[in-house]
């Protein structure tokens, strides 16, 4: 064997997943939708989950996620998702079933789905992408959306007297006795896109040993939403959003119930 035949040892430092197609992401430039979808088809990859994996997503910027990720997807009503993969897992406890939903869709008009789904403490996981607004239809005021948040039904800034306080739906769930993993993370830096998978690969983990349902919120930017450079949001969002939703573990039980 020649020293040219010789099989030089890789040194990837980063590659695309074999789970992500081809398709050119409609995502705007800086938002975090892409770089979840690369760490959802990371970690079911890594996991040998790619045939049994079932995503559920609703309407919103979420919605195209089956056109990126090639697993089985199921479109859910807005809001629904939750409701559409608790039928999904009890129907096939063997599949790894999870939603992938933003804030307007979990925390508005799924209140109640999100709710009771996670208080039945259905094995499942939920990714929950939190920018603080409606980004699809034009960045109107969402649950989430901080107080003095200037959004396209907020011109002047959130009003609590008004709109009420900023609803923090991720420390919520956290208090139901069906919720066995809730942990907030980010995507920002290279350091919190090793967080954010390490706590999707525990969530999906969770589900496939039935203990109950894990809820992962990513706290995100929306660069065209907030009318900003995909930069000046991440700025932002960590002097403004990660104030009102701090990153790490809100709740943790896998350790007592593994």
């Amino acid at each position: 064997m020649t020293p040219e035949e010789i099989k030089k040892p890789e040194n990837i430092v980063a590659k695309r997943p074999a789970l992500l197609n081809d398709n050119t992401m409609h995502y705007c430039p800086g938002c975090s939708h892409g770089v979840v979808h690369k760490l959802v088809a990371e970690v079911i990859e890594e996991m040998g989950a790619e045939h049994i994996a079932i995503g559920i997503a609703p309407v919103g910027c979420a919605v195209m996620a089956y056109n990126y990720i090639d697993i089985d997807w199921i479109e859910a009503p807005h809001g629904r998702a939750p409701a559409l993969a608790t039928a999904v897992k009890r129907l096939s406890p063997s599949r790894l079933v999870f939603t992938y939903q933003g804030d307007g869709d979990l925390a508005a008009i799924g209140t109640a789905e999100t709710i009771h789904a996670a208080n039945r403490g259905e094995n499942i996981a939920i990714i929950f992408i939190n920018n603080g607004i409606y980004g699809m239809t034009g960045g109107q005021m969402a649950p989430t959306t901080l107080e003095g948040m200037v959004t396209a039904t907020t011109p002047y800034g959130r009003r609590v007297d008004l709109n009420g306080h900023p609803l923090n739906i991720s420390s919520l769930l956290a208090g139901l006795e069906g919720t066995c993993y809730v942990t907030r993370q980010s995507v920002h830096t290279a350091a919190a896109v090793r967080k954010a998978k390490k706590a999707i690969r525990q969530a999906f983990e969770n589900s496939m040993k039935g203990l109950g349902t894990s809820v992962v919120e990513v706290v995100s930017t929306c660069a065209s939403g907030w009318k900003l450079s995909p930069a000046k949001a991440n700025e932002w969002m960590t002097e403004h959003m990660f104030e009102a939703y701090p990153t790490g573990d809100i709740k943790n039980t896998t350790t007592q119930k593994s």
